[in-house]
């Protein structure tokens, strides 16, 4: 596929998109494998977003989603939920399959740079950071007592959605 960048007449080169690791299977072998698998998914899905939107639209800012997500996986107490995205906020699920059940704060990148907090389910701030490291400090000071590893809630572990 190619595609005309405008006046410079220049065809940007796009990235292939990523290969990515099998949920379905990872599934059938448990919360933690789940859980494992889908932070891999985001960082791949969101790291080839941003390259490729830098291929087709050079200068124009990208949402710090993608360092959001890498400083949340660093984090083993967020490390351990179902991640998830929604309109470019990052959200931590204790349970593997929808419904999912929301307990930590949620995190946004904003165009600015800097990033928000948000209450679980809620659109009240806790607070705006200016980094992704700081966001996800302030998201897990906000965590409920208790929160543990998620859980497969379908009660069926090798069922598919």
């Amino acid at each position: 596929m190619t595609m005309n960048s405008g006046a410079s007449g220049r065809i940007p080169r796009i990235p292939p998109r990523p290969e990515l690791p099998d949920l379905a299977a990872a599934r059938r072998l448990g919360p933690a494998v789940t859980v494992e698998a889908r932070w891999q998914q985001l960082l791949l899905v969101w790291r080839w977003h941003h390259e490729r939107h830098e291929a087709l639209h050079p200068g124009n800012a990208y949402p710090g989603i993608v360092a959001l997500i890498e400083a949340a996986s660093a984090e083993p107490k967020l490390r351990q939920l179902y991640p998830f995205t929604s309109h470019f906020r990052v959200l931590f699920s204790s349970c593997t399959s929808y419904p999912w059940s929301v307990q930590a704060p949620s995190i946004e990148p904003l165009r600015d740079g800097r990033f928000r907090v948000r209450r679980p389910r809620s659109s009240e701030a806790i607070g705006v950071t200016h980094t992704a490291g700081i966001a996800v400090a302030l998201a897990v000071d906000n965590l409920p007592a208790g929160l543990g590893p998620a859980v497969d809630s379908r009660g069926d572990g090798n069922r598919d959605l």
